[in-house]
């Protein structure tokens, strides 16, 4: 994707969707929203940093699946709408979903990821919130997901700009209508979906991995609703905000030793009430 392309549409949905948090939010705005802000901010710049040099190898790899026909789109002759939506469906799965549930289980990976859930006042601007070593991995598992399909540039700037924007809508701090959330339900992960994820306590921060489709996650096992008022935020070993909004000690903490994360029984007061 164009990098002027990527930024307008980073900028548009944190636009959009600062507004709609203001009009109708989940939680009260009680925090100072800039001064949150600005680590996760920081955050996004690193991350089309490391994109930016990335995006070549990328390029090249989707340019040589397609001159070679090589990928899982090209096992079959497919028309076009469905090598198109085949195509996102599997991005998402190889490039989101399994990099994200990998990160949940293997600790050195969790280290850097972790720096993501340490928010503890989750918003739209939590979305990119993303230590530099996990944007190398999430690219990475972009460019494995482009061999691996086969998919073209166009695949993935269509995959790429959903990306964006269900990342900063599934993070918005809104409060949904629940038919409506019931209606996206079925194919897109909502923020109502999400939330569980950003739970600071297991076993719910190890549900809900996707992305764009909340259908992996049914088809994993991983899909989970809960009672998002009474949800809190963060990761419960790094519950210090001094820490968690600092943005030298965040960059720091893949580096530190490992604490090791409680396990806990489902807390009866988070099961869905709907």
């Amino acid at each position: 994707m164009p990098s002027l392309h990527r930024v307008l549409i980073l900028v548009g949905g944190l636009t959009l969707f600062s507004v709609i948090e203001t009009a109708a939010p989940l939680f009260e705005l009680s925090y100072k929203r800039w001064k949150h802000a600005l680590p996760n901010l920081f955050f996004t710049l690193t991350t089309i940093l490391v994109n930016f040099p990335l995006a070549f190898l990328l390029v090249v790899a989707a340019d040589w699946v397609t001159e070679n026909r090589i990928g899982l789109l090209y096992l079959i002759d497919l028309p076009i709408w469905l090598f198109a939506i085949l195509g996102v469906v599997l991005m998402d799965l190889i490039g989101a979903w399994l990099i994200h549930y990998i990160e949940h289980h293997v600790k050195w990976m969790w280290q850097f990821h972790l720096i993501h859930h340490t928010d503890q006042h989750i918003d739209t601007t939590s979305g990119n919130r993303h230590h530099p070593g996990e944007s190398v991995f999430r690219m990475v598992f972009t460019i494995i997901a482009t061999l691996i399909v086969g998919a073209s540039i166009w695949i993935i700037f269509i995959y790429q700009t959903l990306s964006v924007i269900l990342t900063q809508f599934n993070h918005a701090n809104v409060n949904m209508p629940k038919w409506l959330d019931d209606i996206l339900l079925w194919v897109f992960v909502t923020p109502n979906m999400h939330r569980s994820h950003h739970h600071y306590r297991l076993p719910y921060s190890d549900t809900n991995y996707g992305n764009i489709f909340s259908f992996w996650d049914r088809i994993f096992g991983t899909y989970q609703l809960i009672d998002n008022k009474r949800i809190v935020y963060g990761v419960d070993t790094h519950m210090d905000e001094k820490e968690t909004s600092n943005i030298w000690m965040m960059l720091k903490i893949p580096f530190q030793r490992y604490r090791p994360t409680p396990k806990y029984e489902k807390e009866e007061s988070l099961k869905n009430q709907d």
